[in-house]
């Protein structure tokens, strides 16, 4: 006859609850077979019967009996798992407890008794199962110090939880010393501690999921990062190389001119040294027949050829001759303007370059008429303001007293933001952005210390950044159109002629502590006219 072990598998005699060989095996009703104490708990957890694999409910907890069938195929399995267990290197999940009653083989404890002070095995702990004084005990999950559950005081359980002082407390305790303290059944605490834990588990969840969120959004920004940095990094190489191109390319031209002057220079001392030595020859020949005639004693010789000898010989005036090689001053300065043009140039690519890129950090942005001067008038879409007569509006906290301002709804304390402004038919304005906790309520101080970072236009003509201390502005034309482009972690606001594609000016080093509002501040009037709005556009891509 076939074994038991060759017909079955240990998967067939495994219980569905704690999945391992059958310990004891019971079956319910319903045919489904599991460990009895494994059943046992389940049920005492639970607050109705039920099979835990079927969920077919009984009306009264069945009677359970150790199914001996099914306990004999298990036990060869038992045996070959026990041993395994023995040799292998076991990963438990919490010390077990042993019962106490147990004498020889100690089988592993299932309840302890508050009341009995004692720990209790399936097998030992059927009386208070079926005896009705010992139904009355305190059970609870099996531990091994279990003097820690009784009063020190009383020698009572410590069944109940003061809420007062956060400790656990027998009866006697609430008839003594926590009379009047608010005590509530343990089983009652530990499920509202357990109801609150699983709050605190979910927050704590969300929380995880944040910073998930978090760190995959910083992962993806240094990857964009990256990229752009990549990017950033080849047009710098290709600007530098074609600087370096440039200033390599008047460096050969000069020193080419430098060399072709240095031989023009050549041949022309050449021809000075030709002419200078005819004419020493000459003055040698003439210094030899004077000296002739100054030892002849012919006198009529003498005075004859007298007049001819001593009339100067005929030489060229070489005072102011000079041999110069040297390049001119202007010669220089014509390379190094055609350098400067070369840099100008490369200069816009960048500014263009950059202009593109920031222009991907673009928000919209509406004013807000709370924080609007009485002197401004808004329109409906809140992209639009203009200045107006005064006129009495309804005072509020966050609107401007004194300066002629208002301010963008949406304030920003992280990352990049950019946004155009058409500035076009406007003779002085002022726009940039301005910290919360700016003072609405007196003029604005328009500086960095102050919280105020702005560019503007006084007078049509000047154009000031206002920095400490401001600086002048020298632009290639009127700009029609302003890019302001602010990187809070980097410190950095920027001005921009959009149409232009021109860098206007960069406040650098700032550190930024609340939130940024972008600021627009319209001229009042242009000789008793009102100017054109500052308009907030929305952004195309250059």
């Amino acid at each position: 006859m076939a074994s038991s072990s060759s017909v079955l598998c240990e998967d067939q005699l495994q219980c569905s609850i704690c999945l391992d060989v059958f310990t004891d095996p019971v079956s319910t009703p319903c045919g489904h077979n599991f460990c009895m104490i494994c059943l046992k708990q389940f049920w005492d957890s639970s607050s109705h019967c039920q099979c835990p694999v079927c969920k077919t409910s009984f009306a009264k907890r069945p009677e359970l009996c150790v199914n001996t069938f099914i306990s004999g195929l298990a036990a060869p399995f038992k045996k070959s798992v026990q041993v395994k267990s023995s040799s292998a290197a076991e990963k438990p999940t919490q010390s077990l407890v042993l019962c106490e009653i147990c004498c020889e083989k100690k089988c592993v404890a299932v309840k302890s008794c508050l009341t009995c002070m004692t720990t209790y095995c399936g097998t030992h702990l059927e009386p208070h199962e079926r005896v009705s004084s010992l139904k009355k005990h305190k059970l609870m999950e099996p531990v091994e110090n279990l003097g820690d559950y009784i009063c020190q005081k009383h020698e009572r359980p410590l069944e109940l939880f003061c809420r007062n002082d956060q400790t656990c407390v027998c009866q006697f305790c609430t008839e003594t010393d926590h009379k009047t303290h608010n005590t509530v059944p343990i089983e009652k605490e530990i499920k509202e501690k357990k109801t609150e834990i699983e709050k605190t588990r979910a927050e704590v969840q969300q929380i995880i999921q944040k910073r998930l969120k978090k760190i995959k959004k910083i992962k993806h920004s240094v990857e964009l990062n990256n990229k752009t940095t990549e990017k950033e990094k080849a047009d710098v190489v290709e600007i530098f190389s074609a600087l370096m191109r440039c200033i390599e390319r008047r460096k050969a031209e000069l020193l080419k001119v430098m060399e072709e002057k240095q031989k023009a220079a050549e041949r022309q001392a050449e021809e000075f040294i030709k002419d200078l030595e005819q004419e020493i020859t000459e003055l040698k020949r003439r210094n030899t027949e004077l000296e002739q005639l100054s030892h002849t004693e012919d006198h009529l010789h003498l005075l004859q050829i007298y007049p001819s000898l001593c009339s100067p010989p005929h030489t060229q005036d070489w005072t102011d001759v000079t041999i110069n090689s040297r390049l001119s001053v202007e010669t220089v300065r014509r390379a190094l303007s055609q350098i400067q043009e070369t840099l100008s140039e490369e200069m816009e690519k960048l500014d263009e370059t950059e202009l593109k890129r920031i222009q991907q950090y673009a928000v919209d942005v509406t004013l807000d008429p709370d924080t609007a001067s009485s002197f401004l008038i808004l329109s409906d879409d809140g992209k639009q303001v203009t200045c107006r007569a005064k006129k009495h509006l309804l005072d509020k906290l966050e609107r401007f007293d004194f300066s002629i301002c208002v301010l963008g709804k949406e304030g920003f304390s992280s990352g990049r933001f950019y946004y155009e402004v058409q500035v076009r038919g406007n003779t002085d304005w002022d726009l940039g952005v301005v910290r919360e906790s700016i003072n609405t309520e007196k003029e604005i101080t328009t500086s960095p210390e102050d919280g105020y970072w702005c560019i503007s236009l006084e007078k049509k003509k000047k154009y000031f950044a206002y920095d400490s201390p401001p600086v002048s502005l020298s632009l290639k034309q009127a700009p029609q159109k302003v890019g302001v482009f602010v990187d809070y972690e980097e410190g950095l606001i920027s001005f921009y002629d959009v149409d232009a594609k021109f860098h206007i000016y960069s406040f650098t080093g700032q550190t930024f502590t609340e939130k940024l509002y972008p600021s627009f501040c319209p001229c009042i009037h242009d000789g008793g006219k009102i100017s054109a709005p500052l308009i907030i556009c929305p952004v195309i891509q250059v």
